[in-house]
């Protein structure tokens, strides 16, 4: 029942996102409008019995005021409304800063508001009906290739897998510092959810003071606390907020108990990290890391660095990184080097290609524990599973399921990772001999693949072009980079 209403519920809402496609708004526009109105009318729904709580909203600017208007008047007090709120601290500050009015016409507007969100009675459905609702919409926004706002939405598939082998348990504390609409965040949630015999304390624990984003554009800041709130995390007007908007890169900003993230991906940032060395390049925007091992311009390297200074001592991450990250020399080796010194840098997933929105990706899961400092390194060995060698997925026609995943979590073993066994995709590697690797590359992999073997096996015409051209990108985005580094 909970997942009809709420397919039903995405698909009224969405039906509406196509009339208003033809004023020009993207998917974006519309589920951020969604966003803000949804926010009051919830607001207004708390304010009154049984719940009676006090409304963060401010009178004049809320829900009522909005029901009260029509015509150019609604338009321009919406575009007040949205305004004076995002000057506002706390979530209605998170929510609506920067917010913009993009329904232009009034009739459309004033429809949005009593036909579509003041008709439905928000607070009494369940977490799981309004959550799930929103994660559809953020879904089809994610599937609008034009927009790119894939690029903040992971494979949910991948990310039940990962909080699978993980195995959050309550009372720790969970980062994602690229937590784009939080996607890791509410997977963790709903696992220790899910654990039997949660006491009061736990469950008001889970909700406030678990879960902790950091997100750059504050756009998606304000879809990803939403998206929390809708599933009943966080609160309208909670100090301590589960998502803030800043550069994660900036500098240390807490320590955690894991951290599950799967940083952006391209290659550079317009920031250069300078580590404690004080090695320098020049460059226009620079910032000082003295915890850093290496000094680089490549995010997902400083990425990696900082979630390693995040974590707690016996913290434990698991991390998506594209290729480059296993075998970049230069600022690429120091860090693996020193990961694999500093951190039990346990186990690699190589991930199939063609599951990302973000075309030409090639990735994998690395998962390390951090370690108190001492003389001898910490990872002795690492177990590396290939879910890519002779498997082939798309977005539309043959996606990334769970069940895809079920080998490798069982192979992760995650009640007791040290009773692990080899199998065919599953294989293990000491520490000695990724030493005696050229730059200490990761880049392992040992099946044979059977396109390249045996002309029945050939993959579809389709897949074949798919892959070509995700090759093509990923090295044309190298040589951009290269020409890049020449011009300076």
């Amino acid at each position: 029942m909970t997942n009809n209403h709420s397919n039903q519920l995405v698909q009224k809402l969405w039906n509406y996102c196509n009339v208003l496609r033809d004023d020009g708004l993207s998917y974006g526009d519309y589920v951020e409008q969604l966003t803000f109105l949804l926010f009051l009318k919830m607001a207004d729904e708390q304010s009154r019995p049984p719940h009676n709580k006090p409304s963060a909203v401010p009178q004049g600017w809320d829900w009522p005021s909005l029901l009260a208007r029509d015509g150019d008047d609604l338009e321009i007090h919406y575009r007040h409304t949205l305004e004076e709120l995002g000057k506002r601290p706390g979530m209605l500050g998170v929510i609506f800063r920067k917010a913009q009015n993009k329904i232009q016409d009034p009739a459309k507007l004033r429809r949005l508001i009593v036909d579509l969100i003041d008709k439905e009675e928000w607070t009494s459905l369940s977490a799981d009906v309004k959550g799930d609702a929103y994660e559809g919409l953020l879904q089809k926004n994610a599937e609008d290739v034009k927009g790119g706002a894939g690029q903040y939405f992971t494979p949910r598939a991948l990310i039940a897998a990962m909080v699978d082998a993980m195995a959050p348990r309550p009372g720790q504390t969970i980062c994602d510092p690229a937590c784009g609409t939080g996607g890791f965040l509410l997977a963790a949630h709903d696992y220790i959810a899910r654990t039997a015999g949660l006491d009061k304390e736990q469950k008001k624990r889970l909700k406030f003071g678990t879960l902790f984003g950091v997100e750059l554009v504050d756009g998606v800041t304000r879809l990803c606390a939403m998206n929390l709130l809708l599933h009943g995390i966080g609160g309208e007007s909670d100090a301590e907020l589960p998502v803030v908007t800043k550069d994660a890169l900036a500098g240390k900003h807490g320590e955690y108990d894991m951290v599950l993230a799967n940083p952006p991906f391209g290659k550079k940032s317009s920031v250069t990290i300078v580590n404690g060395s004080g090695e320098q390049q020049k460059e226009s925007l620079v910032i000082n890391r003295d915890d850093f091992w290496a000094t680089t311009s490549n995010k997902q390297l400083n990425f990696l660095q900082h979630i390693f200074t995040i974590l707690r001592q016996r913290g434990r991450a698991a991390v998506v990184m594209p290729d480059n990250v296993l075998f970049e020399g230069g600022a690429g080796e120091t860090v693996r080097r020193e990961l694999l010194k500093q951190a039990d840098v346990h186990t690699l997933l190589r991930l199939p290609t063609g599951i990302f929105y973000a075309q030409g990706v090639k990735a994998n899961v690395l998962f390390f524990d951090r370690k108190p400092a001492r003389e001898t390194p910490w990872t002795e060995k690492i177990w590396i599973y290939d879910l890519r060698t002779n498997l082939h997925f798309t977005l539309k026609e043959n996606p990334l399921k769970r069940a895809d995943l079920d080998d490798f979590v069982a192979c992760y073993h995650p009640e007791n990772r040290h009773l692990r066994t080899e199998s065919e995709r599953f294989k293990t590697f000491g520490y000695a001999d990724l030493l005696k690797r050229d730059k200490v590359n990761l880049d392992i992999f040992w099946l044979k693949d059977e396109s390249l073997e045996d002309s029945a096996n050939i993959p579809a015409p389709e897949v074949i072009a798919r892959e070509i051209a995700d090759d093509l990108e990923a090295a044309l985005e190298q040589f951009a980079t290269i020409a890049e580094d020449l011009r300076r």
